[in-house]
């Protein structure tokens, strides 16, 4: 059986989260970016979704220190029935990435810079996943907004985060440089807002019923 699993991005992924960022956007950054993000950048997270086979193992603990900048990762109120937090990692064997996700937190504020999943693979809450990941990491570094870009024509993406409670508060226009495309500017409410929690809730514990038994959160 396939399971998939969210874990920090390692230096050794960089390659094959580049192939998997060709596959989704015209605009790839270059493999130089990532490990400069991983090396240097202390208030960025990156995570990816790899797709394992059922015999390959994971030890967990209840807490444990990521390799994406040095987070605490406690078991808490945020962390959901499959968030659980590996001490250990899958060997590359038995491992395939198929979806990538990242943000930087700049003052109390989170941006989330790319999110991504394998074309094949979309449509199952796996990109999801991702993003309501990047959500509870936000929250874990005190993060009190959340902000994002979107192409005006990327419905799809913009029916997600509107689930979450984000809105449109801006356009940049031009703003992607293969078509020069307007992006939707978007923000989350305030995070610690009752109206937020709840509606985070319902979302987060409706995802984890949709991928019960097949994913795994190890940040």
């Amino acid at each position: 059986m396939t399971r998939y699993i969210v874990r920090p991005m390692r230096f050794e992924d960089i390659e094959a989260v580049s192939e998997v960022e060709r596959e989704c956007f015209t605009t790839p950054w270059p493999t130089s970016a990532y490990r400069r993000e991983l090396r240097d950048n202390r208030m960025g997270r990156y995570i990816v979704l790899t797709e394992v086979q059922d015999n390959a193992t994971v030890d967990v603990e209840p807490t444990a220190e990521s390799n994406g900048g040095g987070v605490r990762r406690a078991v808490g109120q945020f962390l959901r029935p499959f968030s659980r937090v590996a001490t250990s990692t899958i060997p590359r064997s038995k491992e395939r990435i198929v979806g990538f996700a990242g943000m930087w937190l700049m003052l109390d504020e989170a941006h989330v810079t790319t999110i991504g999943v394998k074309r094949d693979l979309r449509g199952q809450g796996l990109g999801e996943l991702l993003f309501a990941t990047l959500l509870d990491l936000a929250m874990e570094m005190g993060a009190r907004r959340v902000t994002l870009e979107v192409r005006v024509t990327n419905y799809s993406a913009q029916a997600l985060y509107r689930k979450y409670g984000f809105r449109e508060e801006g356009v940049r226009r031009r703003y992607y440089s293969d078509n020069n495309e307007d992006a939707l500017i978007m923000w989350s409410d305030r995070l610690e807002a009752p109206e937020f929690q709840t509606r985070y809730r319902e979302m987060r514990a409706a995802l984890d019923e949709r991928l019960s038994g097949i994913a795994e959160v190890h940040t």
